[in-house]
């Protein structure tokens, strides 16, 4: 396998596992050589506070902070201020523990004072010793509105965080749209960040709701698509199921086929390669046919291991 060792490495990402390569990509290339363009699509405004929960999910893993039971917030937390907050009648559906408060308290005061969203990110992750960049994809306002399709809430459209937690996203939806999506801009080096990798990497996130929200932004989809030879895509989809979250209930709902194939049709005009688990080996043919070379990996990281070892195949190419 060659040495990849000095490359400098963008990776569209998004949720758990977006955290999980990024945390493999770090062990095999120096932090500083790499490059996270993180959706924003989940953010929210709730008790005041502005959270940034894909962004905050990575800084997390990386740092080694996350809560391993979860895979979100800090492990080692305590919910004193939850529970006032319940005991008041107040909103408690989005959990929010007493140390991650203190995240979201900082990020809040920093807008308050005109920082943008890339500078309190960046300000966040070198309080947390993390040598990788991480981009929020935009700084402008990006909202993913998910309409939801049977029952009595039918032809609804929420957000993606009442969605995703307080309905435990087990309700089907019929349509995802990003809003304000046409009227951002890349956030600073974002565009930068895709034309200068020698390896793009779209993380095996949802595509749906971790991918999309990121080339919904004008200019991204068009700067990916310019590095397509160089871009190695890795499937959320093992087997037919999404290794954690929605993804294949989501895909399935809006007229997707919730297979590596239906993800290689999706990536194909995007990247060169697709990473598929050993699992799929049967259906790299189908993949080829979509017009994306498929490589066949291991690629659930169980392990710190198993991402690095995930991380050199992706990186390979």
């Amino acid at each position: 396998m060659q040495d990849t060792s000095d490359s400098l490495v963008t990776v569209l990402a998004g949720g758990v596992g977006a955290a999980r390569m990024l945390a493999g990509i770090v062990q095999v290339v120096p932090p500083a050589n790499v490059t996270a363009i993180v959706n924003v699509g989940d953010d929210l405004e709730l008790h005041g506070l502005r959270i940034s929960p894909d962004l905050d999910t990575i800084t997390y893993t990386l740092a080694g902070e996350i809560n391993p039971d979860t895979g979100w917030g800090l492990k080692g937390e305590s919910w004193q201020a939850m529970d006032s907050v319940r005991r008041y009648g107040g909103i408690s559906w989005f959990g929010l523990g007493d140390r991650d408060l203190g995240t979201h308290l900082y990020r809040t005061q920093r807008f308050a004072e005109g920082a943008t969203l890339t500078e309190i990110t960046a300000e966040i992750t070198d309080a947390w010793d993390l040598a990788l960049r991480l981009l929020p994809v935009t700084d402008g306002r990006l909202r993913t509105m998910v309409t939801l399709a049977e029952g009595d809430d039918a032809g609804r459209e929420v957000g993606f965080q009442e969605y995703f937690v307080q309905r435990q996203h087990g309700v089907p939806v019929s349509s995802v749209r990003f809003d304000g999506a046409e009227a951002t801009a890349p956030g600073p080096d974002v565009i930068a960040a895709l034309a200068d990798a020698d390896r793009v990497v779209l993380a095996p996130s949802n595509p749906i709701v971790s991918i999309d929200p990121v080339l919904a932004v004008p200019g991204v989809r068009e700067a990916l698509t310019a590095r397509r030879a160089d871009t190695v895509a890795v499937s959320p989809i093992v087997a037919g199921s999404a290794l954690k979250g929605p993804a294949d209930r989501l895909l399935t709902e809006l007229g997707h086929d919730a297979t590596v194939v239906g993800v290689a049709r999706l990536y194909a005009p995007l990247a060169d390669a697709l990473v598929i688990d050993h699992a799929d080996a049967d259906l790299a043919g189908a993949v080829a046919a979509e017009g994306i070379r498929p490589i066949v990996a291991e690629s659930i990281m169980k392990t710190p291991a198993l991402a690095a070892a995930l991380a050199r195949t992706v990186l390979a190419g």
